[in-house]
């Protein structure tokens, strides 16, 4: 784990805060039951509202789909 990332709390519910290529904890909808965290960068921003109350829907670089949990940036 990097020491420097930093969480932005709140942030994942606004699309204009989400950029491709972006490091960002997803919950799959597979692990939706345990809240299990994915780590990735986004490919692409699949939600077309700016405004989602569980998060922006992405897919990441390794084809995987889920809704923003934390959006991590390097310090």
């Amino acid at each position: 784990m990097n020491l420097n990332a930093i969480q932005l709390p709140n942030t994942n519910m606004f699309r204009a805060n989400i950029k491709l290529g972006m490091d960002v904890n997803v919950v799959l909808k597979k692990d939706q039951r345990t809240g299990k965290l994915t780590r990735g960068k986004v490919q692409w921003i699949l939600t077309a509202a700016d405004f989602h109350s569980r998060g922006i829907k992405v897919t990441l670089q390794s084809r995987q789909v889920g809704r923003v949990h934390d959006i991590i940036t390097c310090a």
